[in-house]
């Protein structure tokens, strides 16, 4: 793996660009088979980026792959992670959305290489708290940003985002996604992300 500057040069999803606008890029995204893993952040002491850890390790990035093969499985970019309201399992529990995103559970993904075209071809984890699945073909309204992805920044951007794709005509099916390029350790200046909105 060829680092410049936290670049990493590894394989990325071949989208097709639909359209493109000063505003966004409208994509359509193949089919993919991704490794997955929904937590509830407080799990992790306050490390939102918990769920890294256990599918860096699923692949082999860390060292040994745990899956069953094993087999060292190829990183890819982006890390994709999706935000979901906690739904609380019986009424009067409350899960409050405070500061820290408390009463949100989080989805992080990783995209397996494009060799693997069904999700039994993927090796199995030894860890259940990753999912192999297979997510069909697409469209997002995207738009990239560097420097840090903070929640601010996040919600600035996805706000902006859902306004021009509603504008235009768009219509919005689903939470956004974020999507980032680098590790977790790259200097803020070198990273790029992406703020992905699923549309029909």
């Amino acid at each position: 793996m060829g680092m410049v500057f936290g670049k990493i040069s590894v394989e990325t999803p071949k989208f097709q660009v639909i359209q493109s606008s000063a505003d966004y890029e409208i994509r359509k995204y193949p089919p993919t088979v991704i490794a997955e893993v929904t937590y509830d952040p407080s799990q992790f002491r306050g490390d939102k980026d918990g769920g890294f850890t256990l599918l860096a390790n699923y692949i082999g990035a860390l060292g040994n792959p745990q899956n069953t093969k094993p087999e060292k499985i190829e990183m890819t970019a982006p890390v994709v992670t999706k935000y979901a309201e906690k739904i609380a399992m019986t009424a009067p529990v409350v899960t409050k959305s405070g500061e820290g995103g408390e009463g949100k559970t989080v989805t992080m993904q990783f995209l397996l290489p494009s060799k693997y075209t069904k999700a039994e071809e993927a090796p199995r984890p030894v860890d259940e708290r990753v999912v192999i699945r297979e997510e069909g073909e697409r469209k997002y309204g995207v738009v990239k940003f560097g420097g840090v992805a903070t929640e601010k920044v996040v919600g600035a951007k996805v706000e902006s985002l859902k306004k021009s794709l509603e504008r235009d005509g768009f219509k919005v099916i689903g939470e956004f996604v974020l999507a980032r390029y680098n590790p977790p350790w790259t200097l803020p200046a070198f990273r790029t992300n992406e703020v992905m909105i699923p549309i029909e």
